[in-house]
């Protein structure tokens, strides 16, 4: 590991409990903070996490101002448990009406910055099980009670059935090599494709966004080309229990991953963006092609709608 990765680790990774939200909202001053769930079907679990952010974080301590969830187009009561819960539920294809919207969770968190106002977003996915405000207070605590730090990201353990730390298959196999051969001061990132990570408005307005599985990997190596390692951070917030993908899945979120990174190493000649996986059937193996993510939207502060927005 690089010295000023290490260095980097001392001075930029803390546990939840070093910024608990008590203290962090009094340093908060007039910034405000805006909570984002991108959610497709997933109304067995967006209502609980909806439910604590709302308690522990809005009515017992008022460190949150807004909660949304952007709808992916859900085809269970997605929508509805978390309006019950006390979200504002907007779907993605009501923002930015004059771009069709594409699949992918990218897709979601770019189009969340025209329909939110908090000077900082905070991204959670919606499948977390055993939710802990913690999540929410850990990583918005560090770029309120430090004005120099942008963009922070949760780091936990990622338990595999009974197997502890066993998850983050694609992290370990995928985008841990990439970023260490490529983007080594990036090395110190525990859980670099968590979905769980907060940002100041102004400098995600002005990265652009992989479509998406590629969006994690995609906007943390931008970050750090746009305002250096000392402006990122980690917060170690426990344990992170969530639905695990199948093996033909992650091999899709694999290939997203890697055209994201070659993307970012080239900006030239590009790989075939397919991936073909295989599934046997009554006569052997069936192969399956799927097309990889390669679309990107441009930087937010790019779009007319979000500067005439944000001026008003």
């Amino acid at each position: 590991m690089l010295e000023e990765v290490e260095s980097w680790l001392t001075r930029r990774s803390w546990s939840a409990a070093d910024h608990p939200p008590e203290s962090v909202r009094a340093a908060a001053g007039g910034t405000g903070v805006s909570v984002v769930l991108p959610a497709l079907n997933e109304a067995a679990t967006v209502g609980d996490i909806v439910a604590t952010i709302r308690h522990e974080l809005m009515e017992r301590i008022p460190l949150v101002d807004e909660l949304v969830v952007i709808d992916s187009g859900s085809t269970d009561a997605t929508a509805e448990v978390a309006r019950r819960a006390g979200a504002r539920v907007v779907h993605r294809d009501v923002i930015l009406p004059r771009l069709p919207a594409v699949p992918g969770k990218g897709e979601v968190l770019w189009r969340s910055l025209l329909v939110t106002s908090g000077d900082i977003l905070c991204f959670i996915d919606a499948d977390l099980k055993d939710f802990s405000a913690d999540f929410v207070s850990g990583i918005v605590g560090p770029l309120l009670a430090h004005p120099e730090v942008q963009f922070v990201k949760a780091m936990y353990d990622r338990p595999l059935g009974e197997a502890a730390g066993q998850g983050g298959r694609v992290t370990e196999l995928v985008a841990r090599p990439l970023l260490n051969l490529h983007w080594p001061l990036l090395a110190g990132f525990v859980q670099p494709l968590g979905g769980e990570y907060a940002v100041r408005r102004s400098l995600l307005e002005r990265l652009p966004f992989p479509v998406g599985y590629g969006v994690e990997l995609g906007l943390l190596v931008d970050a750090l080309h746009t305002v250096g390692l000392d402006a990122l951070a980690q917060v170690d917030v426990g344990v992170r229990v969530h639905r695990h993908q199948d093996g033909r899945a992650l091999g899709r979120m694999a290939a997203a991953i890697y055209r994201t990174a070659q993307v970012r190493l080239s900006r030239g000649h590009l790989v075939r963006p397919s991936l073909t996986q295989y599934e046997r059937g009554p006569d052997g193996f069936v192969p399956r092609t799927y097309p990889v993510d390669t679309q990107e939207r441009p930087p937010m502060c790019e779009i007319e709608e979000y500067v005439a927005r944000r001026a008003a």
